[in-house]
């Protein structure tokens, strides 16, 4: 089977992508690392506030948005290095570089979230059966002020570039702006009525809330790293477009993956009439992938039919032997 090497000329396409996107995408790194720096100090600083707080008047609310305070500061400190990380140039030892770094943080920060979370209902529960005194005022002005600086931290990270590891961070920050709400609430209701277990089934309720997202965001860190197709994309409609480009015969050996986030790669061999009609081919098919499935990293190998000028029945197939 007759069989040309487009690796070169694949490269030089990857270099022209690069070209035209690195500046806003360097931008967009730089801009989301001083927010996660920002945000780091902030609220590391103010957990520690909300703990002693907390520990004062008593309330699980405030002490558990102080744990999500504490974790949160962790996850931007490990947010804000993994996307320094990305930035990093490719090397001969990683030569997709370092991109999958914020992959990695956005896992480890979901799970770390998920742990958090297991951990304040098990308090929760064991309020619920002891309830203990609260200072409903002390815990309203704390959580008001935590309230404030969590909207300006999201306001600030919604702001930045929305990678996988962004968000995971962002998530963090809506579930302290939640738990601060929580918090807020049942230091009212404590201080205009004196019902405790409101302090705990808050809580908890939170804690439901925040976890349908952690679930989802680690599901999609766990999708990337296992060489998943992007959930955006559909393996067969991408193969069928392929397929439909003129002089290509058939389509097989096609795989779609993400690098990192908003970088989708894709691989295929393509059956053509002539290895003449290449370059008019490679050019039109990557055209197409930019425009209608926004795929740039493209690596297309061409094939001449195992039998000439036979056209294979099924125009695309996902492997092939």
């Amino acid at each position: 089977m007759a069989k040309t090497d487009t690796q070169h000329d694949h490269d030089d396409h990857s270099g022209d992508a690069h070209a035209q996107h690195d500046p806003a995408h360097g931008h967009g790194h730089h801009h989301g690392n001083g927010a996660l720096g920002i945000a780091f100090w902030l609220t590391l600083g103010f957990a520690a506030v909300e703990a002693t707080g907390g520990w004062w008047s008593g309330s699980l609310a405030l002490i558990s948005d102080a744990g999500h305070m504490l974790t949160d500061a962790l996850a931007l400190g490990l947010a804000a290095f993994s996307s320094w990380l990305a930035t990093r140039p490719v090397s001969f030892r990683h030569s997709y570089g370092l991109v999958r770094a914020e992959v990695v943080a956005a896992l480890v920060n979901s799970v770390l979230m998920l742990a958090l979370l297991v951990f304040i209902v098990w308090e929760a529960i064991q309020r619920l059966h002891a309830p203990e005194a609260i200072n409903g005022a002390v815990v309203m002005g704390i959580a008001a002020v935590g309230l404030a600086i969590n909207m300006g931290i999201a306001y600030q990270l919604s702001r930045a570039e929305q990678t996988l590891n962004m968000r995971a961070a962002l998530l963090h920050v809506i579930g302290d702006m939640l738990g601060s709400v929580a918090a807020l609430v049942a230091g009212a209701v404590i201080y205009f009525t004196g019902w405790l277990p409101i302090d705990p089934l808050l809580s908890v309720f939170v804690s439901l809330l925040i976890l349908v997202s952690s679930v989802r965001l680690l599901r999609e860190a766990l999708h990337i790293l296992m060489e998943g197709v992007p959930l955006n994309l559909d393996l067969e409609q991408v193969g069928m477009a392929l397929a439909h480009t003129p002089q290509v015969l058939s389509v097989h050996d096609l795989h779609i993956w993400t690098l990192s986030s908003g970088k989708v790669a894709l691989s295929a061999h393509l059956e053509i009439r002539a290895m003449q009609d290449w370059l008019v081919i490679l050019n039109s098919t990557r055209q197409m992938l930019h425009t209608r499935f926004d795929i740039d990293h493209v690596t297309l190998q061409p094939e001449l039919p195992r039998a000439p000028q036979q056209q294979v029945g099924v125009p695309f197939h996902p492997s092939r032997p």
